[in-house]
């Protein structure tokens, strides 16, 4: 981490964030002033939008809609590409979850780009640079947890070699990143307990990155302040509105800090695992962070205990639990209990057996996301989270 007198950053996000509850319904408008004809991406119900779908229509826009019913895999998003290069779309909307907002991400670029999908992947495909800027796409997220509506990624799964993949550019930022956390109200509990967890993960890891600047900075102590107060009343009354756009908020802000700081250890353990077990990405993370945060405290305290990283732990507990006088271990113990309030299983639930354990620690020492963790981790002390995230 430099010295915030002399860092040297740069910050890129979408080029319009729209942010309030109702904004849903000028999606339309926004639409037909970008495009002509559009190529919607939604969940599996995505009659829920009818009402935006109809107001399409009377802007006179040509619309195809495509339904994404789980995360996205290579297969599934080049369906929507081949759908949307025969529709003939000039412009992509895509409102739910983040497996939708990436699906959209990925089917814009390639409406622009030649070539099929794994040319541009990621460790299973070329991995090429897209050339040129993806058509116009407005991505509304109906969930709190991802970011995705402003990162420059898009991960997508590929289920024939058991792994979780990127497609990386600065032309995926979408256009417009319309946040409405009106259409976040209708989330299980189960639902907001994972994404919010997601949401939290990205806040904290990209507050202790190695790669933090000063602005990501700012943004993380909010979208920690707000969480903080809010994910536990979000699960409890997801009608409560305050905590809904507390919630929505503090995704938003976990999207741009992590798209312009790195990650860590614990999304450097998701990647391999998402393609390993059947466990939620959100539940991953929440699993996984008191652990990988108490891993970091001690690596740090045994091999570099001037590093000024470790305030920020304490900074974290601070911000967390409105307590002035809260260190890491207390970050630890108050996110430990969150995740029992939150009924977090153990990933042993979901296959995390002793004979994968090797295998993820392995894969995640060596993912892209364990480069921002602020201290490198031995494969012991990966195993050792792995083992204590398991129950």
């Amino acid at each position: 981490m430099s010295d915030e007198a002399t860092a040297i950053f740069e910050f890129a996000t979408a080029n319009h964030i729209l942010f309030g509850p109702g904004l849903a319904e000028t999606v339309p408008g926004i639409a037909a002033g970008l495009a002509s004809r559009v190529f919607l991406v939604a969940g599996g119900t995505p009659e829920r939008f009818g009402s935006i779908w109809s107001q399409m229509t009377a802007e006179n826009l040509a619309c195809e809609t495509f339904s994404v019913t789980g995360e996205p895999t290579t297969d599934t998003v080049q369906s929507a590409v081949t759908s949307a290069r025969a529709f003939g779309a000039d412009g992509v909307v895509a409102i739910g979850g983040g497996s939708v907002i990436d699906t959209g991400k990925a089917v814009a670029a390639m409406l622009s780009n030649d070539g099929q999908l794994l040319d541009y992947l990621e460790v299973v495909g070329a991995g090429r640079p897209l050339e040129h800027p993806s058509v116009p796409y407005i991505a509304v997220p109906t969930t709190a947890g991802t970011g995705a509506e402003v990162t420059r990624n898009a991960v997508l799964s590929v289920p024939e070699h058991r792994v979780k993949v990127s497609m990386r550019s600065p032309f995926l930022l979408p256009q417009v990143a319309l946040v409405d956390p009106v259409l976040t109200h209708s989330m299980p509990a189960e639902l907001t307990a994972s994404t919010g967890l997601d949401a939290l993960t990205q806040l904290i890891e990209a507050f202790v990155s190695n790669k933090a600047n000063p602005l990501t900075d700012g943004i993380c102590r909010e979208g920690l302040t707000r969480a903080g107060r809010s994910l536990r009343r979000a699960f409890e009354d997801g009608h409560d509105t305050g905590a809904r756009a507390d919630m929505a908020l503090a995704s938003l802000f976990s999207g741009l800090a992590l798209a312009n700081a790195k990650l860590g250890a614990v999304h450097g353990f998701a990647g391999p695992l998402g393609g390993l077990i059947g466990a939620p990405h959100g539940v991953i993370c929440g699993k996984l962070l008191p652990y990988v945060m108490e891993a970091n405290v001690q690596a740090l305290r045994d091999r570099a205990p001037e590093s000024p990283v470790l305030g920020r732990f304490d900074d974290v507990a601070r911000l967390l639990s409105d307590d002035a006088q809260a260190d890491a271990s207390d970050a630890v113990t108050w996110i430990q209990s969150l995740c029992e309030t939150l009924r977090m299983p153990g990933l042993r639930d979901y296959g995390l057996t002793d004979e994968v354990v090797p295998a993820a620690a392995e894969k995640a020492r060596k993912a892209s996301s364990m480069k921002g963790n602020p201290v490198e981790l031995t494969v012991a002390e990966l195993t050792a989270i792995l083992e204590a995230a398991s129950s």
